[in-house]
Order: C-alpha cells, then structure tokens, then sequence
C-alpha cells in the first residue's frame, strides 16, 4: 500500500542514539554487539538510529555523552556500567547528567531478592539497587538487576543476553514512527565507481528514499549490493526496477570497454 509523501512529511521522525560504555570494548577485548541488536529491534517500530558511541568508564565522558545524545534524539539507550563492581559507574553519571541524587531504592531491592538471599544482599550486590531519583525501573527477568529510565534515557545492562531481555519491558514506552521497509539487489561484476553517478540520480528522483551501496569482494562474489530504504513500498519497488536497468546499462558498457580494448 503506497502511502501519500504529505502523510509522511506530516508525521514525526522519531529517532535514537546508542551509547555503549566499558573499557574492555575500547580495548578490543569484548565486542559490542548490542549496537546492532538495538538497531534491528527499533526498526520495525520505526525508530531510526542516528548515532552510534564507544565511550569508555569515566564519568564526565558518560555524562557529557548522555546530556549531548539527549538534546539531539528522541530516545536514547545506555548499556554497560550498572553491574556490582568499582568500575560501574553509569547510574551515578547518569543521575549527575541530569542533577538528580541517587540513592539505593526499595523497589530496585526487592527485585534483587528475587535472587539473591539477604546473606548473599551485600554491599555490593546492593550498588545494582542504587537508582537515580524519580528513574522508572526496567524490569530484568534474567539477573534480576533492574536497568531504570531518566526522561529520555534508558540505560541497561551491558551483558547482551540482559539487554535483550530488558527491552522487551521498554517497548511499551516508546512512541513508534513510519516504519522503513528496504529491497536489495545484488550486481555481480559491478564495480561501485561506475554506479555512484547513475545511483546519485536515482536517489534524487525520490525524497524520502536513501540508497547504499555495498561493495563485495570475496572469492566467490565481486560486485556491488545496492540497498534502498524508505516508508512505501510501491515506491521501493519501482526503485528496484530502475536500479535493475541502472545494472543492466552498465553490464552493456563493460562489455563495449572490453570488446574496444
């Protein structure tokens, strides 16, 4: 179903930033992978990332970084730092970003008793339960350590696995957006040099359409994966078609080049 570009100019863009925070990402010991978990997850609610950042453990860059993400995005999502240890220290930036105290809170204690004993409850378990003031908790139905939401933040934990989960209590509150569809055509013996211009003239054609394109190069595939996005999906197909032709055009140049040379 196509739908009208006045429909889709009237109605709000609703974007995301994503801020990753830990040493041992920046160390190149663990890799992120919660970017792109976040990333495909917002899609189809029609949220778009703009942003992506690794930042290490230091307080001013984790305030700094969430104040700057916050004015410039609808949302915004913290993972990493809210564990036990000395070094989790993104609840306190967080609440420092936006002059808040921060204070261990009951409800964020009764939720670690779902797993940990009063025994096991000790000083620094209980650093999971210190949430900023006036946060709304975010429910972990794996470890049990609440992440919390502060105005357009939301900050989870880093472990992949306990981010994945804790979203599932984030989607409710989120305002969605028009939700992007994307086609994929593959050209085999294109090179991305002899689309750039015919491909530019296409995306100009359309204005709420972006193109990509994605060069390969293993042994088995050389060529070119072009990847057009947007809201309406009549359109994307007749994108689709004109790249086809764009592919079929310059198939027909190389093989005049190679016949001349």
């Amino acid at each position: 179903m196509a739908i009208s570009k006045s429909n889709i100019m009237s109605k709000k863009v609703i974007t995301a930033g994503i801020v990753v925070i830990g040493d041992e990402l920046l160390s190149g010991r663990t890799q992120d992978t919660n970017t792109s978990y976040i990333a495909r997850w917002l899609e189809p609610l029609g949220i778009r990332v703009e942003e992506a950042r690794i930042i290490k453990d230091h307080e001013s860059i984790i305030i700094n970084t969430v104040r700057e993400f916050s004015k410039k995005f609808t949302y915004v999502f913290t993972t990493g730092g809210i564990g036990p240890t000395h070094d989790d220290i993104t609840a306190d930036a967080i609440a420092k970003a936006f002059n808040l105290s921060i204070d261990i809170r009951k409800d964020a204690v009764c939720m670690l008793k779902q797993r940990y004993s009063d025994k096991e409850l000790n000083k620094a378990r209980l650093r999971m339960a210190r949430i900023p003031k006036g946060a709304s908790l975010i429910k972990n139905p794996i470890s049990q350590a609440p992440g919390f939401q502060v105005n357009n933040v939301f900050t989870l934990a880093g472990i992949p696995s306990i981010m994945r989960a804790m979203l599932v209590d984030v989607q409710d509150r989120l305002e969605t957006g028009i939700k992007l569809y994307s086609i994929a055509v593959m050209a085999k013996g294109i090179s991305e040099g002899d689309a750039a211009l015919p491909l530019s003239i296409i995306e100009k054609s359309y204005m709420n359409v972006t193109l990509g394109s994605y060069p390969n190069f293993n042994s088995e595939l050389i060529g070119v994966q072009f990847v057009a996005r947007g809201p309406d999906l009549e359109e994307l197909q007749k994108i689709k078609l004109e790249i086809e032709c764009m592919i079929g055009n310059l198939r027909q140049v190389n093989s005049i080049k190679k016949l001349n040379s």
